[in-house]
């Protein structure tokens, strides 16, 4: 837990980029929120206590209120707590959650035809892949076992949030792509493809890292 595992150092350290990344995103007009945090006491929008904390929730009952504040704001909320990043979905932005064998799959069709989309990996194993925001997502979607998607009224943590067993970090960053979101329907596409099976082993290996071998 945040405060009572890490020095000093690293928890002050852990604030600053916490505060700047939220900064930095709400300068662009991403609708940042405060989220809980492992050692966060219950008693906000969604408790946290840290024998059942799993994920961050808002850390505030009133947080679709906040929504779309102003960068000053932002840093006023992030100054002296290591809140969560979390960004409002179905405004600006929105995300589809998978696994990770589907989140690998969809991430080789979409470098494959060079189609942009951050794309967000949470310690749990679970991928987010960002879009722009959408009425709703394809019926084998949704009815895939293990994604969801995130549209309005819901959130998804965004780097550095840590969650109990590590922190959450980008696979691929929204700069890679001069920060322009995707259009839904074509992540959406891709995802659907992905769901259809494995792409070529080639082209697998084109996209994700190989672990070196052991001496």
């Amino acid at each position: 837990m945040l405060d009572t595992v890490w020095p000093d150092s690293w928890r002050a350290a852990f604030r600053i980029e916490l505060r700047a990344e939220a900064i930095g995103l709400a300068w662009r007009g991403w609708p940042v929120i405060p989220g809980t945090y492992p050692d966060a006491e219950p008693g906000a929008a969604a408790q946290s206590a840290t024998s059942m904390w799993t994920r961050p929730t808002p850390a505030h009952d009133d947080w679709e209120s906040r929504i779309g504040a102003h960068p000053q704001q932002v840093a006023a909320w992030w100054t002296g707590r290591p809140y969560s990043l979390l960004v409002a979905t179905g405004t600006l932005v929105d995300a589809i959650e998978v696994d990770d064998q589907l989140g690998r799959r969809a991430a080789v069709l979409l470098r494959a035809t060079g189609q942009p989309a951050p794309i967000v990996a949470l310690p749990n194993g679970r991928w987010l892949f960002l879009t722009v925001s959408a009425n709703g997502i394809p019926r084998t979607l949704s009815d895939a076992e293990g994604v969801e998607w995130h549209g309005e009224g819901s959130w998804v943590p965004l780097p550095p949030t840590p969650f109990r067993h590590g922190v959450v970090h980008w696979r691929v960053k929204p700069d890679v792509w001069g920060w322009k979101l995707p259009s839904a329907e074509v992540v959406h596409d891709v995802l659907v493809r992905a769901l259809e099976g494995e792409p070529h082993p080639h082209a697998l290996r084109q996209v994700l890292p190989v672990e070196p071998s052991a001496a």
